[in-house]
């Protein structure tokens, strides 16, 4: 997968989540699957699988897994790993420390035993989508035969070339004030898509909504609610159309 050098902009840090917002979650967290801590939900007998891979502040969140509740709902299964090893961002880290640690390319490579048991197991199919870090971590993996669709909100250090090596069906969502990944960004990766010619895939750049939008937003904004709500929406009927 090469080597990967990229500086992480703050923004990656902004509306950083209450982890204490607590509220029912429907899934349970194991601590050893395929070497990894994970928060799994949905359907245990789903020939359908689908592993979230978290932002910057991991698998924690009670809105990330509020939506990976809502995915297990739709009939999958359903697994948040624990990408970080008990060392996610906080709201005060200092991010240039932090991801040296923390290569979303290398956590690629290391969670292919992830992918491996889900197949191994009754998992005939599986999909990964990714949040801002978990987006650069999910287009990795897409450059492999691990899955077989692939869905990235908000991604971070993705870049127009890594599309030349996605073998998987890919969905684009970005927002239109995103400064980490902004519509000239998605415009160049549509491009590039386009090119290709072999890969499906879809973009849509949200209106009036930043870095963060799908799996960060305030809950008590009745529009950044919306708006998540669409994006799980869009990610949903991609992995319905690609993962059968």
């Amino acid at each position: 997968m090469g080597t990967w050098k990229q500086p992480m902009t703050t923004t990656c840090l902004d509306n950083p989540p209450d982890l204490t917002a607590g509220g029912h979650q429907a899934g349970v967290v194991v601590d050893d699957l395929a070497g990894f801590k994970a928060y799994v939900t949905g359907n245990v007998h789903s020939h359908r699988a689908i592993v979230l891979a978290s932002d910057v502040y991991g698998f924690e969140a009670p809105l990330l897994r509020k939506i990976a509740d809502k995915v297990g709902e739709a009939g999958y299964y359903v697994v948040v790993p624990d990408l970080f090893n008990g060392q996610p961002a906080t709201n005060g880290t200092d991010i240039t420390v932090w991801l040296p640690a923390h290569s979303p390319v290398k956590a690629a490579q290391d969670a292919k035993p992830i992918f491996e048991a889900l197949k191994r197991g009754q998992n005939s199919v599986v999909g990964v989508a990714g949040y801002c870090w978990g987006g650069k971590f999910a287009v990795e993996v897409a450059k492999t035969n691990e899955v077989e669709a692939v869905v990235i909100s908000h991604p971070y250090a993705v870049t127009a070339d890594d599309m030349k090596e996605v073998k998987n069906p890919i969905e684009i969502l970005g927002g239109q004030n995103d400064t980490v990944t902004p519509p000239t960004l998605v415009y160049r990766i549509v491009h590039t898509l386009r090119q290709r010619n072999e890969i499906p895939y879809y973009a849509k750049i949200f209106p009036r909504v930043a870095h963060g939008f799908a799996c960060r937003y305030n809950a008590t904004d009745p529009f950044a609610v919306k708006t998540g709500e669409e994006a799980l929406a869009l990610m949903l009927d991609w992995f319905h159309k690609y993962l059968k």
